[in-house]
């Protein structure tokens, strides 16, 4: 097709240059099924040169002042900004989310995040004494980030901005399912003029690329969002040079709604935040746990919320649920409703044929069961689609039993209308994140979470101190 982009080059040490690779990854539009562009399937060579020119960047980028660090995110930060209705449409086309919502999420918490590390880097103290002591926080060194594709420019910025805010030089691997977002910020960091070598951008698969990150020799610490499974590769490889290692893995968040909570309003925020990005995201709200005399009236509130998230084209703008981002994960979505009905829970809405109309493109109902158990396969695994496990319990301490019975422990969410009542039901939620009666996200708070999970914290000062390292000098 004469309109598939070529993005052949790959960008290491502050220029363009060809890839290694020999073969070229067709990136797709879920929501037409059309190639919009091929990238490179890039190879441990291309890993290589760019591990070089990190290493090689890192001795003067690591002593260049916070100050200064700071000024030019706020600069990619500022350029970003001017680019942020191009990145919205790109992040529609080669994800699938509606664009008006990409507009605020997938444009604007990147420039956002990109300018509070830019104050955050000159405000941060890298020094402080104890007793006779200087204890000195270091940039961690080279950083290879390896990052997914559902939030694909909120997650590099998420690593890319406190790492260089630190004083590190990176590597980054976005996901090579939709990776097109990257390439606008590599070129918004080399038109404000980074050092070369300081942020290098190689696009390729996970067990070329990723694997070639993790294992490099000139790679101090490896930052990776996705899933649990790949998480525990990543930790695996890296173990063997003791490298450090960051991970946001997966989740089974449980939505909490107590028995003295406004149930439509619960319900109804609880069902948009399992189906915001079509449920593609690791914070989904995707068990809701309703008290079992309140089951009948919850599963009619959550129909009729469902219902309303109209599958669509992305540029549509009556659509409230795009299409999932491959044919993968459209089978293995529509495979977790199937093994649903197996299982004996109650299909409420939705279910795992297409949606009528939309027989091209990777959609799949918004689907809501209920009569849900929690040892069911959809109660215990992550689905990644918009599908909705509504869960009885019998009191609060069977409620907070449930919502800690799960291998995961990333986000939360509890209603009440004691606030008191919710912040203590919040506090037993062995997870990273709890939002009470559907608190608004806080981009600067720690977010990470227990369990498998992940390890260590992005986001604020805590997303900085995960790339520092701690040095104490005797005086």
């Amino acid at each position: 097709m004469s309109d598939v982009e070529d993005k052949s080059r790959i960008y290491i040490d502050g220029a363009w240059v060809e890839s290694n690779a020999t073969e070229m990854i067709d990136v797709v539009n879920p929501s037409t099924e059309e190639v919009i562009a091929r990238v490179p399937a890039g190879t441990a060579d291309d890993v290589e040169a760019a591990a070089a020119a990190a290493r090689r960047a890192f001795t003067d980028w690591s002593q260049t002042s916070a100050e200064e660090r700071g000024k030019f995110l706020q600069r990619i930060s500022e350029g970003l900004g001017a680019r942020s209705a191009e990145t919205a449409d790109v992040i529609a086309r080669e994800l699938g989310m509606p664009v008006r919502l990409c507009q605020i999420i997938q444009a604007g918490l990147p420039t956002m995040t990109f300018g509070n590390f830019a104050r955050i880097a000159s405000e941060y103290e890298f020094e402080e004494t104890v007793g006779n002591s200087i204890v000195v926080k270091e940039p961690a060194g080279v950083v290879g980030c390896i990052t997914p594709w559902n939030y694909p420019l909120h997650q590099i910025s998420l690593k890319v901005a406190p790492a260089l805010a630190a004083g590190c030089t990176v590597i980054l691997k976005p996901s090579e399912v939709a990776p097109l977002d990257a390439y606008i910020l590599a070129e918004v960091i080399d038109e404000v003029g980074l050092p070369a070598g300081v942020f290098n951008l190689v696009v390729g698969t996970g067990p070329v690329v990723g694997e070639a990150i993790v294992t490099s020799p000139e790679v101090d610490m490896v930052s990776f969002t996705g899933s649990t499974r790949a998480g525990r590769r990543v930790a695996e490889l890296a173990s063997a040079g003791v490298k450090r290692v960051a991970l946001e893995l997966g989740g089974k968040s449980p939505n909490v709604i107590l028995d003295d909570a406004d149930l439509e309003k619960a319900v109804t925020d609880g069902v948009a935040k399992c189906f915001i990005n079509s449920g593609q995201t690791c914070t989904a709200l995707s068990r809701m746990l309703v008290p079992r005399d309140k089951l009948e009236e919850a599963e009619t509130i959550a129909a009729a919320a469902a219902e309303k998230y109209t599958p669509g084209d992305p540029f549509d703008d009556g659509t409230r649920l795009g299409p999932l981002v491959s044919s993968v994960q459209r089978d293995r979505v529509r495979g977790y409703i199937n093994r649903g009905l197996e299982e004996g829970a109650k299909l409420v809405t939705g279910g795992p044929d297409a949606p009528d109309g939309l027989e091209r493109g990777y959609f799949v109902q918004p689907t809501v069961f209920s009569e849900v158990s929690n040892d069911m396969t959809i109660a215990q695994e992550e689905i990644f689609g918009p599908v909705l496990s509504i869960i009885p319990y019998d009191d609060e301490e069977d409620a907070v039993r449930i919502a800690n019975d799960t291998s995961y422990g990333l986000g939360g969410g509890v209603w009440s209308s004691d606030p008191d009542r919710a912040k203590a039901v919040a506090r037993r939620i062995r997870t990273g994140q709890v939002e009470i009666n559907g608190a608004q996200f806080n981009p600067m708070a720690p977010f990470g979470g227990f369990k498998q999970s992940g390890l260590g914290r992005e986001a604020g000062v805590f997303g900085l101190e995960e790339f520092l390292e701690i040095k104490s000098i005797q005086t």
